[in-house]
Protein backbone atom coordinates (compact mmCIF):
# COMPACT_ATOMS: atom_id res chain seq x y z
CA UNK A 1 0.00 0.00 0.00
CA UNK A 2 3.12 2.36 0.20
CA UNK A 3 3.10 2.54 -3.57
CA UNK A 4 -0.52 2.58 -4.09
CA UNK A 5 -1.40 5.35 -1.59
CA UNK A 6 0.72 8.29 -2.52
CA UNK A 7 -0.82 7.88 -6.32
CA UNK A 8 -4.57 8.57 -4.61
CA UNK A 9 -3.08 11.26 -2.58
CA UNK A 10 -1.58 13.16 -5.61
CA UNK A 11 -4.98 12.43 -7.20
CA UNK A 12 -6.59 14.14 -4.64
CA UNK A 13 -4.86 17.40 -4.99
CA UNK A 14 -4.27 17.31 -8.62
CA UNK A 15 -8.37 17.18 -8.85
CA UNK A 16 -8.34 19.95 -5.92
CA UNK A 17 -5.77 21.90 -8.19
CA UNK A 18 -7.96 22.08 -11.12
CA UNK A 19 -11.37 22.63 -9.16
CA UNK A 20 -9.54 25.99 -7.51
CA UNK A 21 -7.13 27.11 -10.62
CA UNK A 22 -8.70 25.93 -13.59
CA UNK A 23 -11.75 27.73 -15.54
CA UNK A 24 -14.75 26.26 -15.16
CA UNK A 25 -15.42 25.93 -18.55
CA UNK A 26 -12.08 23.47 -19.01
CA UNK A 27 -12.36 21.12 -16.22
CA UNK A 28 -13.58 18.33 -18.17
CA UNK A 29 -10.30 19.00 -20.47
CA UNK A 30 -7.75 18.63 -17.43
CA UNK A 31 -9.41 15.83 -15.51
CA UNK A 32 -7.87 13.15 -18.24
CA UNK A 33 -4.67 15.16 -17.96
CA UNK A 34 -5.05 14.44 -14.25
CA UNK A 35 -5.44 10.54 -15.38
CA UNK A 36 -2.43 10.76 -17.49
CA UNK A 37 -0.40 12.43 -15.07
CA UNK A 38 -1.31 9.13 -11.99
CA UNK A 39 -0.51 6.91 -14.58
CA UNK A 40 3.16 8.16 -15.07
CA UNK A 41 3.28 8.67 -11.29
CA UNK A 42 2.54 4.65 -11.09
CA UNK A 43 4.72 3.23 -13.18
CA UNK A 44 7.26 5.99 -11.99
CA UNK A 45 6.84 4.76 -8.34
CA UNK A 46 6.51 0.68 -9.23
CA UNK A 47 10.02 1.06 -11.02
CA UNK A 48 11.56 1.99 -7.88
CA UNK A 49 9.59 -0.42 -5.57
CA UNK A 50 12.02 -3.08 -5.42
CA UNK A 51 10.15 -6.13 -5.31
CA UNK A 52 8.69 -7.57 -8.57
CA UNK A 53 6.08 -9.73 -6.77
CA UNK A 54 2.55 -7.95 -7.08
CA UNK A 55 3.31 -5.23 -9.88
CA UNK A 56 0.36 -5.45 -11.39
CA UNK A 57 -1.74 -5.81 -8.38
CA UNK A 58 -0.36 -2.71 -7.29
CA UNK A 59 -0.58 -1.09 -10.29
CA UNK A 60 -4.18 -1.84 -10.61
CA UNK A 61 -5.25 -0.69 -7.49
CA UNK A 62 -3.17 2.71 -7.83
CA UNK A 63 -4.39 3.18 -11.45
CA UNK A 64 -7.99 1.72 -10.01
CA UNK A 65 -8.49 4.42 -7.12
CA UNK A 66 -7.26 7.28 -9.51
CA UNK A 67 -10.04 6.63 -11.66
CA UNK A 68 -12.44 6.23 -8.91
CA UNK A 69 -10.97 9.30 -7.34
CA UNK A 70 -11.55 11.15 -11.23
CA UNK A 71 -15.21 9.66 -11.19
CA UNK A 72 -16.09 11.12 -8.17
CA UNK A 73 -14.41 14.98 -9.15
CA UNK A 74 -16.26 14.63 -12.52
CA UNK A 75 -20.08 13.73 -11.09
CA UNK A 76 -18.97 17.04 -8.98
CA UNK A 77 -17.06 19.72 -11.96
CA UNK A 78 -19.24 18.08 -14.75
CA UNK A 79 -22.14 20.15 -14.05
CA UNK A 80 -20.31 23.24 -12.86
CA UNK A 81 -18.53 23.11 -16.68
CA UNK A 82 -21.67 22.61 -18.34
CA UNK A 83 -23.44 25.60 -16.26
CA UNK A 84 -20.12 27.82 -17.45
CA UNK A 85 -20.33 26.65 -21.04
CA UNK A 86 -18.58 23.50 -21.57
CA UNK A 87 -19.48 21.49 -24.75
CA UNK A 88 -19.23 18.13 -25.58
Amino acid sequence: MRSVVPVWILSVVAVVAVGLFVPAASFLVFLPVVLGLALVVTFGIQLLVPVRKGFVDRVSASLGGAVVILAVATAVLAPLAFAAGARI
